[in-house]
């Protein structure tokens, strides 16, 4: 067989099979599907879209069955830090970062130039969002938000950002069948959501497109871009890992918040480098993952503009931790508590309950962790001679349970 006879015969198969696939398809189903994508039209119009890249974006379009199941499984998040950390930064994920750096070390020098975010940092999303662009996800775009829309899931906002994938495509950035992305619409190297791209995309590479799927010098421009647009301070790092003193005032540390890092500096903190703090007015938070026993830190700005990419202190000391592991530091200096665990709504309730039964006003038990929770927390950890850090915790609840 010659390659040419091949070729139409894997065409007119693929044909045979869509045939197939559309004859199994129920004609109510079918007729919902055309009404939704008629229905759909006008307000694209009026978006920009052009009708050419509206008609080739829902070729052969059906709901993604699997996308609406990703919905309704998505588990409850029951991660300490710790596991949230342990699992995605790893000597081999820092390695693979640091190969990149390398690779890409005339892109990202340029990067920092423009937009003056440190490479490290537009690496470490690289990798937490889409391990260096191992996996992307396998999703057509414009399918997997129509699926989110037409279902009314979130519909106002998957709507918005359907209407804006669409005008994407008119505008010429990438063609529909190359528009690949997660579940829920996020796309590209650095996952960017449709709204996200057409806000802070760049085309770095000056072709006309801006390709954050194929290009990564675009993906790493956009990255660094939006960092910039949400405030980064050039220069300036994301925070301190840092030690407490014997007899540490929890109390009067929770009642600042955010104080200097000189402040910090008069109640006994000191980095855990032994080094000084270079800029003492720099305004920080204290942080502790897991409570007094675990890892502290003294969080900066910086920490916040992570957090706009996704708005989790563990992802945003995960971007930290990996940047800081690709320019050659290491694990963090404290060790994490052995034996502790997350806790559901369901035990953060009992939780509550327990405090509760003990004579501590908290309200009335609802699983949700708020400023009377951690003051019963702090009233009981004083009572029984513990920190009074106000960590609500499985060992908290271990302990509770005796």
């Amino acid at each position: 067989m010659t390659k040419a006879f091949d070729l139409k015969l894997s065409l007119r198969l693929a044909i045979a099979t869509l045939g197939v696939v559309a004859a199994m398809v129920p004609a109510a189903a079918q007729a919902n599907n055309a009404d939704f994508i008629r229905g759909l039209w006008p307000d694209a119009q009026a978006n920009g879209v052009s009708r050419a890249a509206f008609d080739a974006s829902f070729a052969n379009y059906a709901p993604i069955s699997q996308v609406m199941e990703l919905t309704r499984k998505q588990p409850e998040f029951t991660q300490t830090v710790q596991q949230y950390i342990d699992r995605r930064v790893t000597a081999a994920q820092a390695s693979k970062g640091q190969s990149m750096r390398a690779q890409w070390a005339q892109t990202l020098a340029a990067t920092q130039q423009r937009f003056g975010v440190q490479p490290e940092i537009t690496l470490a999303i690289w990798g937490m969002e889409t391990n260096f662009g191992g996996y992307m996800g396998g999703n057509n775009t414009i399918h997997a938000l129509a699926t989110l829309t037409q279902n009314n899931y979130r519909a106002s906002f998957f709507r918005k950002e359907l209407l804006t994938a669409l005008r994407i495509i008119t505008d010429g950035h990438i063609t529909p069948d190359q528009m690949t992305g997660s579940w829920a619409g996020a796309m590209g190297h650095t996952q960017f959501m449709p709204t996200s791209f057409m806000s802070y995309a760049v085309d770095f590479t000056g072709d006309g497109k801006k390709d954050i799927w194929n290009s990564v010098p675009d993906a790493l421009g956009s990255t660094a871009n939006y960092l910039k647009s949400f405030g980064w301070r050039p220069g300036e790092t994301w925070g301190y890992e840092i030690k407490l003193p014997a007899n540490f005032d929890f109390t009067r540390a929770r009642q600042m918040e955010k104080a200097s890092l000189g402040q910090w500096q008069q109640m006994g903190i000191t980095r855990v480098s032994g080094r000084a703090f270079p800029r003492p007015s720099d305004t920080a938070r204290l942080y502790m993952p897991a409570g007094a026993s675990g890892p502290a830190f003294l969080l900066l700005p910086n920490f916040d503009v992570i957090k706009r990419y996704n708005n989790s202190d563990s992802y945003a000391l995960a971007v930290g931790h990996l940047a800081d592991r690709i320019i050659g530091g290491g694990s963090f200096v404290t060790p994490w508590p052995s034996g502790d665990y997350a806790l559901t709504v369901a035990q953060r309730t009992e939780v509550q309950t327990l405090l509760s039964r003990r004579g501590y006003d908290l309200g009335t038990p609802d699983g949700v962790i708020g400023p009377k929770t951690r003051a019963a927390v702090m009233a009981y950890q004083v009572q029984a001679g513990l920190p009074a850090d106000g960590h609500v915790s499985g060992q908290l609840l271990d302990r509770l349970k005796r």
